[in-house]
């Protein structure tokens, strides 16, 4: 090897970052000067091809946040008035427990909502998160059924201590069905698909059995309930009485039988 040869390739990959920040940097990852998103090359706010030097001088200019980004769970609640969890504040979490069991640091408490009977309600009165244990695994979001945790993309939370300051109560952790959808646009559009293809399936099988029960009706075949509840309740006195016919038939030809030597 020449003497001076690395040297020179040094600065011919120097360069070549030089000239990447002009061609790539600033065209097609996310922007260093301030707030900028950059307007190619970007899938799901994750940019597809980096290159340059960039130096962003934080905190005062930040880079966008990735969609897939994740770090503390949060709570969702439905925003809108006509839901199906109405009755609980619009709250998703139903306090089944599966999060704090899933959760491999074990960082999440739950209490289950009781109603004035005693018997447990599907709500939580209270629910705690520490984020000095968490490890934005992301476990809790994944295997919630009811889609109520997601990952939230604030990570600026530095504080002097972490007892309380870190750990959140269901009042800090609950985020509207609309702020989900504004950090998390790709997952929000899948989830709405996912949602009209149940509901497009329930109204099929809702027509289905109507148009059953309509031709039925048309065919003569339809039975009122009460006679159907009778007949059953006929059928079923009919096959007890036969039971025990053949029971007193069988005591009987054993009575009658010679006792063996």
């Amino acid at each position: 090897m020449a003497f001076g040869s690395g040297v020179i390739r040094g600065m011919g990959i120097t360069f070549r970052h030089l000239v990447e920040s002009y061609v790539i940097g600033f065209k097609e990852q996310p922007a260093a000067a301030g707030d900028l998103v950059a307007p190619t090359a970007v899938r799901a706010g994750m940019p597809v091809r980096t290159g340059g030097m960039q130096t962003v001088q934080y905190p005062d200019e930040k880079l966008p946040i990735p969609e897939r980004f994740r770090y503390l769970p949060f709570l969702l609640y439905e925003d809108d008035a006509d839901n199906d969890r109405e009755a609980f504040d619009g709250i998703r979490c139903t306090a089944c427990g599966i999060c704090a069991k899933v959760c491999p640091p074990q960082c999440i408490w739950i209490v289950q909502g009781k109603g004035d009977d005693g018997k447990p309600r599907p709500v939580a009165t209270e629910f705690y998160i520490d984020a000095s244990i968490c490890m934005s695994c992301g476990f809790c979001a994944e295997y919630c059924p009811f889609d109520a945790i997601k990952m939230d993309h604030d990570y600026e939370l530095s504080s002097y201590e972490r007892h309380e300051s870190w750990v959140y109560d269901l009042q800090e952790l609950l985020h509207p069905v609309a702020y989900h959808a504004a950090i998390h646009p790709t997952d929000w559009q899948r989830e709405l698909e996912e949602q009209r293809a149940k509901d497009e399936a329930k109204r099929r099988k809702a027509e289905a059995k109507a148009a059953k029960a309509a031709a039925a009706g048309a065919d003569g075949d339809a039975e009122d309930p009460e006679a159907a509840k009778q007949r059953k309740l006929e059928a079923r006195q009919k096959m007890l009485d036969a039971r025990k016919a053949r029971e007193a038939a069988k005591a009987a030809e054993q009575g009658d039988a010679p006792d063996e030597a």
